[in-house]
């Protein structure tokens, strides 16, 4: 056999070995690694390489090296998630490196750490002050974990006293020019709806790279030529918009009549209406 046609066929087992031994080892073998998974992963991809081009080295016990190396790593990680101390000896631990708004020093020397790495992962999470820190924590994996002080968090609608309601997944109803048909049927809309929509804003599916529709059932579309505007009926702000202008009506009625019972229920009425927009516009947008 030439020695191309071996490499190309050790190549192609390796690499089918390896895909399997990581697709087994789980997700953690593509993100954020720690020291142990670490270490596996280079040394399966260094043994996938070396039988992959060594023709001169046995093919059967160079898979067998791979297969230990795949074997016992998914021996301890069963292992690990009923033992606290030997997970803690393969992960490693988080550290805190500052708290209440003072570093650490000594925890940052135990982990290497110089204080211009430390800034530059607190950047990375918007942080440029270290006084505006309640506690950080370097996790296993390397990543800094940061708890701003409360006085520094950023408002959400929850501290206004804001309800917000579910938010759910936009759908992908056209990609490359192509309708899908399944998530306009999960959404309860039809062809003819998008074909309507598509029809408000000057466009057809054909110019369209993708379109979304969210669960207001507003509209967003791309378009291949970025240069082409387009002005999409804006559901949500049109709806605010239609309230607004009807409260306003009834303050406008209760004014003008003269009638002491009409002009109460339009202003009962008007005062409801209020109540029902302050809550709706937050989703509405208004």
């Amino acid at each position: 056999m030439p020695a191309w046609v071996e490499i190309i066929l050790r190549s192609l087992g390796a690499l089918a070995a390896l895909l399997v031994f990581t697709r087994i080892l789980g997700k953690k073998q593509i993100s954020q690694l720690t020291y142990f998974e670490y270490i596996v992963g280079i040394t399966l991809g260094g043994l996938a390489g070396v039988i992959s081009t060594d023709v001169e080295a046995h093919y059967p016990l160079g898979l067998l090296a791979m297969f230990v190396w795949f074997i016992v790593p998914l021996g301890l990680s069963f292992l690990a998630l009923k033992s606290i101390r030997l997970r803690r000896w393969m992960e490693g631990t988080s550290r805190v490196v500052i708290q209440d708004g003072k570093v650490l020093e000594g925890n940052l020397r135990k982990e290497r750490m110089t204080a211009e790495e430390l800034m530059e992962h607190l950047r990375v999470r918007d942080v440029f002050r270290i006084a505006d820190v309640e506690m950080a924590m370097l996790e296993s994996t390397g990543e800094l974990s940061v708890l701003r002080k409360r006085d520094k968090q950023t408002v959400t609608p929850s501290d206004l006293g804001m309800k917000l309601p579910r938010e759910q997944e936009p759908k992908m109803v056209i990609i490359d020019g192509k309708i899908m048909d399944e998530p306009l049927a999960n959404m309860g809309l039809s062809r003819e709806w998008l074909k309507e929509e598509l029809a408000k804003a000057g466009v057809t599916a054909e110019n369209v790279f993708l379109a979304q529709v969210d669960a207001y059932r507003q509209l967003y579309v791309d378009l291949y030529d970025d240069k082409i505007e387009t002005k999409l009926p804006q559901t949500k702000s049109l709806l605010y918009t239609s309230l607004k202008k009807i409260q306003a009506d009834l303050e406008l009625f209760a004014l003008s009549t003269r009638d002491s019972a009409a002009k109460t229920m339009y202003n009962d009425n008007a005062k409801k209406l209020e109540r029902i927009i302050r809550e709706l516009k937050p989703a509405l947008g208004g």
